[in-house]
C-alpha cells in the first residue's frame, strides 16, 4: 500500500463530492436547519396549545380558571359559546375545549363535586396526551386554592430536594441538539462513502481505477478518510456555530474528545457505508437498503430513548452496532463532561467493531472488483 496513492485518491473524492450539488445541500442542511428544526420540535413538548372555554358559570372561580391558561403551554384562551364549539373543532382551530358549566362555583362551595366537561381533538397525539395532564393539574390546583382562600402548602414528613444536573433548565432542545448531531454523523457517513462507490460503477471511472497500480485497500482507505474529513468537519461546524452559538446549548466537555470520538465512529461507519455500496447495484437499491439499516441502528442506539427500557435480547444485541457506543461517548462528553479515563470502555469497543466491520468491507470489495475484473 502506498500512502501516496491514498492521498491523491481522496483528493479525487473531493472533487467528485464539489460536483455533486444534490450531496452538497444535503451536507449544509442535515448539519443546520435539520438540527435546529429538530431541536425546536420535539413532539412532546406541549407549546402554545389552542384552547377556548366556554364559561357558563360567569363566576369568580371560572375567570380564575380561564386566567390560568397562559404561554408558552397554552395560547391565551378564548372565550366562545357551546355553538362555537364543535365548529371550531371541526376545522381545527382549537385542541382543548374547556366547558365550564352553570352553577360551578355555589357548588364547589357547598361541598358538591361539579363536573367539567373538557373536549379534545385526539388527532394531535401529542398535544392531547400532555395537555390533557397539564388541564386537568390547573383546574385542580386553581379550585383547591379558590376554596381554600390562599394557596395552602401541606407539611410533609419527607422534603425532596431537586437537583437537576446537566440540564438545569430541563429544557429539550438541549439534549434533541446534540443527539440530531449524532444522529446525522451517523447516516451522512454511510451515506456519502456508499453513494462515492456506486457514482464509480454509475460513472465508469471504477474501470479506470482497475487498470491503475492500486489495491483495493488503497481505494477503500482513500474513500474513508475522505467522507470521514468532510463529515467530521460538517458536525464539528454545527457544534460550535449552530448547538452552541444559534440554539445556545451549553456543551460541557472537550469538544477535541468529542472529535476524537466521531472520528472512531466514522471509521466503523464508513467502513459500514462502503459494504452496503458494495452489495447494492444502484442507488435506488442503496436507499432501500439505508432504510432497513439506519432505521434500527437510530431507534436503539439509545439516542431519543433509554437502553435500560428495551428488551434484554435488544440491549445485548445492540452492543454490536457502532453508534450505540458513540451515544454513550457522546452523552458523556457533552452533557456530563467525562473525560477519557471515563469512556474508555466505548473508544475501545467502536475501534474493535470499526475494525471488523473495515475488514468485512474490504473482503466484499475485493470480491466485488475481481467480479467487475
Amino acid at each position: 500500500m502506498k500512502l501516496s496513492n491514498v492521498l491523491q485518491l481522496g483528493i479525487k473524492e473531493f472533487y467528485s463530492l464539489m460536483r455533486d450539488p444534490v450531496m452538497l445541500v444535503l451536507i449544509v442542511y442535515v448539519f443546520t436547519f435539520s438540527v435546529y428544526t429538530r431541536a425546536k420540535a420535539m413532539p412532546e413538548t406541549l407549546n402554545k396549545a389552542p384552547i377556548a372555554i366556554i364559561d357558563e358559570d360567569r363566576s369568580q372561580l371560572s375567570l380564575r380558571i380561564t386566567n390560568a391558561f397562559y404561554p408558552p403551554y397554552f395560547i391565551h384562551p378564548r372565550v366562545i359559546d357551546q355553538k362555537e364549539m364543535d365548529i371550531r373543532m371541526d376545522t381545527g382551530l382549537d385542541t382543548f375545549a374547556l366547558n365550564i358549566p352553570p352553577d360551578f362555583q355555589q357548588d364547589v362551595l357547598a361541598g358538591r363535586s361539579p363536573t367539567i366537561q373538557l373536549n379534545v381533538d385526539a388527532t394531535r397525539m401529542s398535544q392531547a396526551f400532555t395537555g390533557s395532564g397539564y388541564i386537568q393539574t390547573i383546574v385542580t390546583d386553581e379550585v383547591n386554592s379558590f376554596v381554600r382562600r390562599y394557596r395552602k402548602t401541606e407539611n410533609s414528613p419527607v422534603t425532596l430536594t431537586l437537583r437537576a444536573r446537566f440540564n438545569p433548565e430541563l429544557n429539550k432542545s438541549w439534549f434533541a441538539a446534540v443527539m440530531a448531531i449524532i444522529s446525522e454523523i451517523t447516516m451522512l457517513s454511510i451515506v456519502l462513502t456508499g453513494a462515492a462507490l456506486i457514482r464509480e460503477r454509475e460513472h465508469g471511472t471504477v474501470e479506470h481505477l482497475l487498470v491503475m497500480p492500486i489495491t483495493p485497500l488503497e481505494i477503500m482507505l482513500s474513500k474513508v478518510w475522505s467522507m470521514g474529513v468532510v463529515v467530521l468537519a460538517a458536525a464539528t461546524c454545527s457544534l460550535l456555530f449552530v448547538v452552541r452559538g444559534w440554539l445556545g446549548v451549553p456543551l460541557q466537555g472537550s469538544i477535541p474528545l468529542f472529535v476524537a470520538g466521531s472520528a472512531v465512529h466514522l471509521f466503523a461507519t464508513t467502513s459500514m457505508g462502503i459494504f452496503l455500496g458494495t452489495v447494492a447495484r444502484s442507488m435506488p437499491q442503496f436507499g432501500l437498503l439505508l432504510m432497513l439499516v439506519l432505521l434500527p441502528l437510530q431507534m436503539l442506539s439509545g439516542a431519543t430513548t433509554p437502553r435500560e427500557s428495551m428488551p434484554l435480547v435488544v440491549q445485548q444485541l445492540m452492543t454490536l452496532a457502532p453508534n450505540t457506543h458513540f451515544v454513550m461517548i457522546a452523552q458523556g462528553i457533552l452533557y456530563r463532561g467525562a473525560g477519557f479515563s471515563v469512556l474508555w470502555p466505548q473508544f475501545v469497543s467502536l475501534a474493535v467493531i470499526g475494525g471488523i466491520l473495515f475488514i468485512l468491507s474490504l473482503t466484499r470489495l475485493r470480491k466485488t472488483i475481481k467480479e467487475m475484473a
